[in-house]
């Protein structure tokens, strides 16, 4: 255990402060300073996520800035994946003289991270620690049960992960997530959700993995000590947001 602490302390130390963060803004509980929050981490992941897929334009900074000015006064953020899409698509016919990459980074991260307003928007901030938990279970576990008894390899894309450890990962954030489910949903859809969330992010951490490999890096950034990048840290939050918040939509 000490070696794990000495090896793991940077990594530690700013997980702490993170946790910290973000229990402030659970505690204050205000759609202002949720939006401000959420939109410091929208614009480094949206930054991160341009250099990954290789792309250099302001121009796509300026429209990401823009969806999020108009997603804190428009009620539902979602239609807006499909006004940047018809814009998008518009702009490309009309002038048909830049990269169609472009939308990339407005699908990843741009959409996962629309989907934790919207979350907090509709079901509040329980849901939004019931989602931050499975998550963040479901990747601890995943990995000790995986170190301790973990033989078979899960995907090429990340060597390290095993079935073992995705398995029991799931396991331990399905009983977890569920007891903190039960403080905005009854027991079945509680449990429901938090497998369809817990399986997800499995598959965004897998997603953000295959990303890397593609752009050859290890991180998707350095903001993070001992943790790469924003994207590093939220990816499989990307993935799991959107279907805890469908997932409940249509269960409720």
């Amino acid at each position: 255990m000490t070696k794990f602490l000495s090896d793991h302390q940077e990594r530690i130390l700013t997980g702490i402060g993170l946790l910290a963060v973000v229990g402030l803004i659970g505690w204050i509980d205000n759609f202002f300073t949720m939006w401000v929050f959420l939109g410091i981490i929208y614009i480094f992941a949206f930054y991160e996520a341009m250099k990954l897929f290789k792309l250099t334009s302001s121009g796509a900074y300026v429209w990401a800035v823009l969806l999020w000015l108009v997603a804190y006064f428009y009620p539902n953020p979602d239609d807006l994946f499909f006004l940047i899409a018809i814009i998008f698509a518009s702009s490309l016919a009309y002038f048909h003289n830049f990269d169609k990459r472009l939308i990339l980074p407005f699908l990843y991260p741009v959409s996962g991270i629309f989907f934790f307003l919207i979350l907090y928007s509709y079901f509040g901030i329980a849901a939004m620690g019931w989602l931050l938990v499975t998550v963040a279970v479901t990747d601890t576990g995943a990995y000790f049960v995986g170190k301790s008894i973990g033989k078979t390899k899960f995907s090429d894309t990340s060597p390290n992960k095993t079935l073992e450890g995705v398995i029991g990962g799931v396991l331990i954030a399905t009983i977890i997530g569920t007891y903190i489910g039960l403080f905005v949903v009854d027991f079945w859809i509680a449990l429901i959700v938090t497998i369809a969330t817990s399986i997800s992010s499995i598959f965004g951490d897998l997603f953000e993995s295959y990303l890397k490999r593609e752009a050859g890096v290890k991180d998707s950034g350095d903001l993070l000590p001992g943790h790469g990048g924003i994207l590093d840290r939220i990816d499989g939050y990307l993935f799991a947001a959107p279907i805890m918040v469908l997932t409940l939509r249509s269960m409720i």
